[in-house]
C-alpha cells in the first residue's frame, strides 16, 4: 500500500461509506485506497486533479463518485470527460458485474486510467482516449451515460445523445448552480429524478439529475 495511505485516509474512507449507507468489502476497499494512492502519486508529476490530499481526495473524489451507487443500475455505462476516471472507476470497484467505458481525450488522464485497470485487475473497466464527437459506440448506443465535471447539462445532453441507446438515460452529477442550467435544456429532454447527495466531509451540495428523452427520433438512434 502507498506511503499516502494513512490510517486517516483509511478511517476517512470507512467513516463515509459508513455515512453513505454503503456496504464495503476487504477487496473493493483496498482497491479504493490503492486507487487514492495512484492518483496521489500521478497527480505529483502530471496533475491530474486540483485537489491535492489523499484524505481530500477520499472526500471530493470517492465519497462523492460512491454517492451515486444507488442510482445506477446494471446495464453498461458511459463515463464522458471521465479524467482520471471519476466516477467510472470507484463505480466499476464497487459494483464488479457493471461493465464501464471511461472516455476522455486527455492523453495524461486516460493513461492513468489504464495504469488503474491495470494495477487494480479491474475487468469491468474499458479505458478509451478520443474525442466525444469522434467516438462510436457499441450497437444501439449506451443505456446509462454519466458525467461528474464534463460540460454544461445541455452541452452534455447534446453531444453525448448520439450514444444514448433508444430507452436510455443521462446521469449528471451537479453542483447548486444547475439551477441555471436547466432552461437550456433541448425541449426534447426532462429531467425525470433529481436527487441531493450527501457527500461525508465536503461542503457545498451536490445533486444528480437523471435526464430522459421525452420522444425519439429513429433518425438519431
Amino acid at each position: 500500500m502507498s506511503e499516502a495511505i494513512t490510517p486517516q485516509v483509511a478511517a476517512r474512507l470507512d467513516e463515509g461509506f459508513t455515512a453513505l449507507g454503503l456496504e464495503l468489502d476487504a477487496e473493493k476497499r483496498e482497491r479504493l485506497l490503492r486507487l487514492v494512492g495512484l492518483l496521489h502519486k500521478w497527480n505529483r508529476a502530471y496533475n491530474l486533479t486540483a485537489i491535492r490530499s489523499p484524505e481530500e481526495m477520499v472526500s471530493r473524489h470517492l465519497l462523492d463518485s460512491a454517492a451515486v451507487v444507488p442510482h445506477v443500475g446494471p446495464a453498461p455505462l458511459l463515463d464522458v470527460g471521465a479524467g482520471p476516471g471519476l466516477p467510472g472507476l470507484v463505480l466499476a470497484i464497487l459494483e464488479p458485474s457493471l461493465a464501464v467505458t471511461l472516455l476522455d481525450s486527455n492523453g495524461k488522464k486516460v493513461r492513468f486510467q489504464r495504469q488503474a485497470v491495470m494495477e487494480l485487475g479491474l475487468t469491468n473497466v474499458t479505458p478509451v482516449q478520443v474525442r466525444v464527437e469522434a467516438f462510436e459506440p457499441p450497437p444501439g448506443g449506451f443505456v446509462q451515460i454519466v458525467s461528474r465535471a464534463f460540460a454544461s447539462l445541455a452541452d452534455f445532453v447534446a453531444l453525448t445523445e448520439p450514444l444514448l441507446a433508444r430507452d436510455g438515460r443521462w446521469l449528471a452529477m451537479k453542483g447548486p448552480a444547475v439551477d441555471d442550467e436547466l432552461a437550456a435544456l433541448d425541449a426534447g429532454v426532462v429531467v425525470s429524478e433529481r436527487h441531493v447527495l450527501a457527500v461525508p466531509f465536503t461542503v457545498g451540495e451536490r445533486q444528480l439529475l437523471i435526464v430522459e428523452r421525452t420522444d425519439f427520433n429513429p433518425g438519431r438512434r
